[in-house]
């Protein structure tokens, strides 16, 4: 075979991938973006809109492996893996809002890593929904979705694996800090009601 002919036939072959190429980060935008919705939807009490945004993006996933299936070098990337933890992620939040079951890694049609990058994230979001009822005023709920976290975390730190097999322990220290900073607003959350029963318990008796 002579070199013009492997040229053409090495475009060939790069051309197809570079086609892949966008069509998978076009994929992946769509993932992120639906399944961001479907988390904002979530705090704001929207379930059937986050529900629908989450089928939308698990089509989206389906169709990102089938795309790839042959393509793994494109398929194991970063961004592709980005979208993956997102889309767990919305799910995994989904399901603790709603109470149903958390769907496993097959469920969802992802890499078990990616999944588990995921659980990080996750419990990221769940701060923010921590945080929403204490601004609530709402303590006892705020310290229910702080002792999940905590669960949570314990379970994620067992997962101890070379970073080439997945890059888990950023997520772990991530996850130990907002752990730590969520135990600190609750405490000051707590000692602050102590304060205002003790306070009303004197003016009543003032009165």
């Amino acid at each position: 075979m002579g070199l013009k002919e492997i040229i053409r036939e090495i475009r060939e072959v790069l051309d197809e991938k570079d086609a892949l190429r966008e069509e998978a980060l076009r994929l992946t935008r769509e993932i992120v973006r639906l399944s961001g919705d479907a988390i904002k939807a979530l705090h704001r009490g929207e379930k059937e809109k986050a529900a629908e945004r989450l089928d939308l993006a698990r089509d989206k996933v389906t169709t990102l492996r089938e795309k790839l299936r042959d393509h793994p070098d494109i398929y194991f990337t970063g961004y592709v893996q980005n979208a993956h933890q997102e889309f767990v992620e919305a799910s995994l939040f989904f399901a603790y809002i709603t109470g149903g079951e958390f769907p496993s890694p097959s469920e969802l049609g992802v890499p078990h890593a990616d999944y588990a990058l995921g659980i990080g994230d996750f419990i990221g979001e769940l701060r923010r929904r921590f945080l929403i009822l204490l601004l609530e005023g709402n303590i006892t709920g705020a310290e229910e979705v702080y002792r999940f976290m905590e669960a949570t975390y314990e379970e994620l730190m067992t997962l101890e694996y070379p970073k080439g097999l997945v890059n888990i322990r950023g997520k772990q220290d991530q996850a130990r800090h907002i752990l730590e900073r969520t135990l600190e607003d609750l405490t000051r959350a707590k000692l602050g009601r102590k304060l205002e029963e003790k306070l009303e318990a004197v003016a009543g008796d003032n009165g």
